[in-house]
């Protein structure tokens, strides 16, 4: 791996730490606003940031704090997402040599 390489990587990581940070923290607020009754997060969007590389984060928060957990739509779109996700980065790795 060459040093440009281990520049994007390291953009990458950090990029996907901050994804992953957003995506606990919004569900969480998704919780405790249900809770409350409050106006909650659209769906869509907490699929968008799932989407965005925040679906590993977003799926164990709902596992630990028991939020969304009877919903297809998180339970299997999540894990699908999340496939998605990998198949990309080894593609990545195969074709791009990043990792």
């Amino acid at each position: 791996m060459n040093s440009g390489n281990t520049q994007i990587l390291g953009i990458l990581l950090g990029v996907f730490a901050l994804i992953s940070v957003i995506a606990s923290v919004v569900t969480v607020l998704d919780k405790v606003r249900a809770i409350r009754h409050e106006w909650r997060i659209p769906e869509n969007t907490l699929l968008l940031i799932a989407a965005a590389g925040g679906a590993p984060a977003m799926l164990i928060t709902m596992l630990i704090i028991r939020h969304k957990t009877r919903h297809g739509k998180f339970m299997v779109g999540l894990p699908i997402i999340l496939l998605f996700q990998i198949i990309v980065l080894l593609w990545c790795n195969f074709r791009l040599g990043l990792f």
